[in-house]
């Protein structure tokens, strides 16, 4: 059980000896060396959806059961479909463009018609371009902070990211449609477990030791506890970060946007009570 004193706790490190510890009031990288009390979270790098790459193309007559696209690895399933206007009068057939198996990915669509022997419809730019934001791969976040031990009540705590914020992009091409999505970090908000939160607009400032007082607040995120976290779970607020990321895209004489994306990454903060800091 953890003994909470009126006094400066001594060192006991969040994350355990690491390469990022410097003194008492020195960082912590609380992804180097995670420990019960340092329980760091991965961000999410997955692609919001994958295409389905169904190989190479074959046929496009309506007999086919799985006429497969060479250029968006998208299938197009044969439909029996009346058009409110009526039938083309050309021989042909409607079809189901499916670019996933279960035809949930956001690029399916139809029906459409297809004349036989002909050319299949292309994709607009913004279906390519939702094929290039699929390819997104946005990095994990890992989350600093200082001072390196347990956070002190009334003493400013530094927060910055040093993993996780940088713009990234991806680009996909059609017949001749080339788009490029891009994926840029906005901001991230710290929920800081006692019930307060921070949003900052940028990835924070690292604490450098030696050259602040500690007793300083970071100039552009940081924040304050004004409780310990004594009788919570392991004795330690969980503290959630999450980044948001602004997706447009350019290409073919276009543009547009998507709507955010968002990674996280959590951790555990002890604070402890204090009367006083000591500095020498």
């Amino acid at each position: 059980m953890l003994k909470w004193t009126s006094a400066v706790v001594a060192s006991v490190l969040l994350c355990g000896a690491s390469p990022a510890f410097a003194g008492p009031w020195g960082n912590v990288d609380c992804s180097q060396a995670p420990a019960p009390v340092c329980d760091l979270g991965v961000g999410n790098n997955e692609r919001p959806h994958e295409a389905w790459d169904t190989g190479r193309p074959s046929s496009t007559d309506q007999s086919s059961s799985d006429a497969e696209d060479p250029y968006v690895g998208c299938s197009y399933k044969p439909v029996d479909y009346q058009a409110p206007d009526g039938q083309p009068q050309e021989p042909g057939g409607w079809f189901m463009v499916l670019c996933s198996p279960d035809g949930k990915d956001p690029l399916s669509h139809g029906p459409v018609w297809v004349p036989s022997g002909g050319v299949r419809p292309t994709l607009s730019p913004e279906q390519v371009a939702e094929m290039a934001r699929n390819r997104l791969l946005l990095p994990s976040v890992t989350i600093s902070a200082s001072p390196a031990d347990e956070q002190l009540v009334s003493l400013p705590t530094w927060l910055w990211l040093s993993g996780g914020w940088e713009e990234v992009s991806a680009s996909a091409s059609v017949r001749g449609v080339s788009v490029t999505a891009v994926a840029k970090p906005m901001s991230v908000t710290w929920s800081m477990g006692d019930g307060g939160s921070v949003t900052c607009a940028g990835p924070g400032t690292p604490f450098a030791p030696g050259h602040r007082d500690p007793r300083s607040a970071s100039p552009d995120c940081g924040y304050t506890y004004r409780t310990s976290s004594a009788g919570q779970g392991t004795d330690a607020y969980k503290v959630t970060v999450t980044v948001t990321w602004a997706v447009t895209w350019a290409g073919a004489g276009q543009g547009g946007t998507f709507p955010n994306l968002t990674t996280s990454a959590s951790s555990a903060f002890r604070v402890a009570e204090s009367q006083g800091i000591a500095t020498g």
